[in-house]
């Protein structure tokens, strides 16, 4: 059995990893920073983030942007390491980012690699030593060190960041098994961990899997079986969601449904009938609708909606209502036009699931940050151990938030764990 000694080891290696480690080898000059990751090819869940172009942050992240079990310190973390250093920390590397209408910030390249390549650059000018493919099995304390035992190959470390990541993913090396190593020295794991940013599914003989292909913008929430909407962690009821949806063979994808998975689940586990509420026509209200719907005259319904609707859609949308498209308005009875209104303003819609972790974005649930002194993301349970990334119970939503966590939290865990190997060797 072959052993090291490190002043900073890094458990994981991808965005907040990388981000962590080059933190930690430029906080103090002369530190030994070791980076160990289990994947052949580092930096997976970065080079598929944004459909290949990466989704570096958003111009605008505010606490609210995130969910976890202490919603009220994650904005702490959040303003050591804002949007600003995102952006100059690429733009010294040599990735200028572009901000899109969305406020997505992307690569101006378009492309992911440019930024893994910036990374994985960086580590190696900060002197970062990167050990890849090697599965850390576990993680001990002695009085003076933290132990990583890799098989036959194990490291002694002064200090070491956890930054395995959640469960998303897993062929990218994130399946979980951070969170044992975490239980093992001490810590509390949230009593569920749900996929996030997650597609939903639908019955096979679903009347959207057959709209397979077609993506339109809506307005959607996540309701229990009385109606009422989820709520976030602090008790509050959660926001409408705007976005496009994408209908899929399976079911429902796209930005909005990727951001209203979380909190589906969520409200599931409460409620056995929680689905989804969906107004097909966003910038229209219900009552709008009906009454646009009883002055107009002279029209089909076809005629009238074409223009806001895709014909495929609207089609089926008046199937599920008993109309025909090319009947007149006027026609319409009031029990059709009421049904019409409310499939295309107040669709419910009940998912039969998601995709699971192998299509989620991110992971929901992890070590709670009450258990992390937030000032360096510092294990209140194993004094020397630091978390970053989705190994802790924070989640962002779609548009770029949870690559900024990634940033935020590996800078705090990085210059910490350095800081306090550096005192150490005093």
């Amino acid at each position: 059995m072959s052993d090291a000694t490190v002043d900073v080891a890094v458990v994981g290696a991808s965005a907040a990893g990388l981000f962590a480690a080059i933190w930690a080898a430029r906080e103090t000059k002369g530190l030994r920073v070791l980076a160990i990751d289990s994947a052949r090819t580092l930096g997976a869940k970065v080079l598929v983030a944004g459909g290949g172009r990466c989704n570096v942050t958003h111009h605008a992240v505010e606490s609210s942007d995130y969910r976890g079990s202490s919603p009220e310190l994650i904005g702490r973390i959040l303003r050591r390491f804002p949007v600003e250093s995102t952006v100059e920390f690429f733009e010294e590397c040599g990735v200028t980012l572009k901000r899109e209408e969305s406020g997505k910030l992307f690569p101006t390249t378009d492309r992911a690699r440019s930024v893994l390549d910036a990374l994985l650059t960086a580590a190696h000018s900060a002197g970062v030593e990167l050990c890849h493919p090697l599965r850390v099995e576990s993680i001990s304390r002695t009085p003076t060190a933290l132990v990583i035992c890799c098989g036959e190959t194990r490291f002694s470390a002064k200090t070491v960041v956890l930054c395995t990541g959640g469960m998303s993913l897993p062929k990218s090396g994130s399946d979980g098994h951070g969170f044992e190593v975490a239980r093992t020295l001490g810590h509390s794991i949230t009593a569920r961990i749900d996929p996030a940013l997650v597609p939903l599914t639908l019955a096979s003989d679903h009347w959207l899997t057959a709209l397979s292909g077609l993506a339109l913008p809506a307005e959607l929430q996540a309701i229990g079986s009385d109606g009422a909407s989820a709520r976030d962690g602090s008790g509050k009821p959660v926001a409408r969601t705007e976005g496009a949806i994408l209908c899929t063979h399976f079911g429902l994808s796209g930005p909005a449904i990727l951001d209203v998975s979380r909190y589906w689940l969520q409200l599931l586990a409460l409620d056995g009938g929680a689905r989804l509420r969906i107004n097909w026509l966003p910038s229209t209200r219900a009552e709008a609708l009906e009454d646009e719907l009883m002055r107009t005259k002279g029209q089909s319904v076809l005629t009238l909606l074409r223009s806001r609707l895709p014909e495929r859609f609207l089609r089926a949308a008046c199937a599920q209502a008993g109309v025909d498209p090319a009947d007149g308005i006027q026609q319409l009875t009031r029990d059709k036009r009421s049904l019409l209104v409310r499939v295309l303003t107040a669709c419910e819609i009940t998912p039969t699931g998601t995709r699971g972790f192998t299509a989620a974005e991110t992971t929901a649930g992890g070590v709670p940050l009450a258990e992390l002194n937030l000032d360096r993301l510092e294990s209140l349970k194993c004094p020397g151990l630091f978390l970053c990334g989705e190994m802790i119970d924070v989640d962002g939503r779609i548009g770029g938030f949870s690559f900024q966590w990634a940033w935020a939290s590996g800078f705090v865990a990085g210059t910490a764990a350095a800081r306090a190997a550096a005192s150490l060797t005093k």
